[in-house]
């Protein structure tokens, strides 16, 4: 039987492109209903071929799948990712074509925790360094000198599922826990049996750093030379999330001084690390090719992670694993995406102005159909988790599912509509720091989309690129002295709002700025004796 043949017969075709653990793809290779085909060393003719008339795809990380593929692959329903990242995938063409992209994000959890628990070991022992010693005809026992586990402080830089299964074994060793996690809830904390500080705190009292938090605008550079130097002198840091979230060259340097005991990396700015990096030489470090997920049980439960999640979506149209996909589409989708566009960015400012652990959600809605209510809470709630998860990690299908899986509670309603505004969303996100209030709206019949209401200041701005939220004394000179900073850091502005609220003496500046914000306009920022609080929200185009 052909693949036409197949089709007619009502047989789903996966085309798995990379090389893949075959038990793992029992979930489809077992029923009938599917016709798996695993390619064996295809050039890129054979692979089009093959393409024509699947109605999925699986690939690891080998396979590129780019607009030229897409037009091999007319047919195409889903597209599965056997891992967690999708770097390979451009998402956005995969969306413009309606194909929702699945990702495995569980299937590694336990084999990137062992790998930490091996680094730590490793670089608290100085097994490599020992190692090294011995092959080559020595036997200095006196310079392998090491650290006990028990008893010493781990500090946790995020807290979520890898970081939880990396607490299990740091207690299993008698490690004392505490964690940094913005959007850690005081229940978690007790059910992850860990003790939550601030981020300065940890720094400077862990004797064993680990990170397990994603790359993001907020975190790229999280650990730089002025955290370096907060250290203990005699503590070890541990890096299996991703690079850039530690300053390599700072980190190089401070092991070159003697200022940290030690280090280990398995993730890097670039990958495969260049050969002139100074990570290379730099002593007292242990550093792996990105071995986190690399076991053959990590590969198997991927594979089968995957497996079920593209059996799912082609047979019952469940995309919960999906990164990318929209709840809704076709002409609907059209009409609300300039309403779901919005929501999004609502969600972001709420998200971004929230302090601590988020406990409830809320998403109001008025001026549009029941149908669009649960597809823009989706997109409101995206928004929002974007700054706990990662941008990359959550989109419209598996928002509700990641606030579940954190205890996040979730309401949406719709509201009376509005004499003011046409179409109305309001963000309300309940945390830790207190409530957060965002309001939206789109104008005019080009719906043009504007944040309306923050908190108890009513305003009218754009979002764009990055929002600078400002809160000041309500004194004059803010607004010049605001001004001087940005253009003294080449920043342009877009548009400047500055609004008054219910409290008398306090004003709010809402700043729309070209680009992104560097750290140390932000200092700067803050810095200034009028201003209460900044915070930067970036919000792309």
């Amino acid at each position: 039987m052909d693949s036409d043949e197949k089709v007619m017969a009502g047989q789903f075709l996966v085309v798995v492109a990379d090389k893949i653990s075959t038990s793992g793809l029992e979930a489809l290779t077992s029923d009938e209903r599917f016709d798996v085909r695993v390619g064996k060393d295809w050039d890129k003719q054979r692979l089009h071929s093959e393409l024509a008339n699947a109605d999925a795809l699986i690939v690891r990380s080998s396979t590129t799948v780019d607009e030229e593929l897409l037009e091999a692959a007319p047919r195409l329903q889903v597209i599965g990712r056997a891992g967690v990242g999708v770097d390979n995938i451009d998402l956005e063409a995969a969306t413009a074509r309606g194909i929702p992209v699945i990702n495995a994000p569980a299937g590694n959890t336990v084999s990137a925790a062992e790998h930490t628990m091996a680094l730590i070991l490793a670089v608290a022992r100085r097994v490599p360094a020992a190692d090294r010693s011995i092959r080559d005809g020595e036997w200095d026992r006196s310079r392998f000198a090491g650290m006990e586990l028990r008893g010493k402080l781990l500090g946790l830089i995020g807290a979520g599922r890898i970081g939880g299964e990396v607490v299990k074994r740091a207690r299993a060793f008698g490690m004392r826990v505490i964690a940094y996690d913005p959007y850690l809830t005081p229940e978690r904390a007790a059910k992850l049996g860990v003790v939550r500080v601030e981020f300065g705190e940890l720094i400077s009292r862990a004797d064993v750093i680990t990170l397990h938090l994603p790359l993001t605008s907020l975190t790229e550079g999280l650990i730089g030379r002025e955290e370096l130097a907060s250290m203990k002198p005699t503590a070890l840091l541990v890096n299996v999330a991703r690079g850039g979230i530690v300053d390599e060259d700072a980190l190089a340097e401070a092991l070159e001084a003697g200022e940290l005991a030690g280090a280990a990396l398995d993730v890097f700015t670039e990958e495969p690390l260049p050969e002139e990096s100074r990570l290379r030489s730099a002593p007292g470090i242990v550093l792996t090719p990105h071995l986190g997920a690399a076991t053959a049980e990590a590969q198997e439960l991927v594979a089968s992670e995957i497996a079920q999640g593209v059996r799912a979506a082609l047979l019952e149209g469940d995309l919960s694993q999906a990164v990318n996909a929209p709840a809704i589409g076709g002409t609907a989708m059209r009409r609300l995406r300039p309403l779901l566009d919005l929501g999004r960015k609502v969600g972001r400012v709420a998200g971004g102005l929230s302090d601590g652990g988020i406990r409830r959600i809320e998403v109001r809605m008025a001026g549009a159909g029941d149908e669009a209510l649960r597809p823009l809470c989706a997109a409101a709630l995206a928004g929002v988790l974007a700054h706990v998860v990662g941008e990359d990690q959550v989109n419209y299908v598996n928002a509700h599912h990641i606030t579940e899986a954190r205890g996040i509670q979730v309401a949406s309603s719709l509201v009376p509509d509005r004499h003011d505004y046409s179409e109305f969303i309001e963000v309300v996100v309940e945390a830790e720091g207190g409530e957060v209030r965002i309001a939206g709206a789109l104008l005019g019949e080009t719906q043009h989309p504007r944040i309306v209401c923050i908190d108890d200041f009513e305003l009218t701005i754009q979002p764009q690129d990055s929002l600078l939220v400002l809160r000041n004394n309500d004194v004059p000179g803010v607004i010049g002295k605001v001004g001087t900073l940005l253009g003294d850091h080449q920043v342009n502005i877009a548009e400047y709002v500055q609004a008054r609220g219910s409290t008398r003496g306090v004003a709010l500046a809402a700043v729309c700025v070209d680009g992104d914000v560097s750290p140390a306009l932000m200092a700067a920022l803050r810095a200034v004796p009028e201003i209460l609080d900044a915070r930067v929200i970036p919000l792309g185009v």
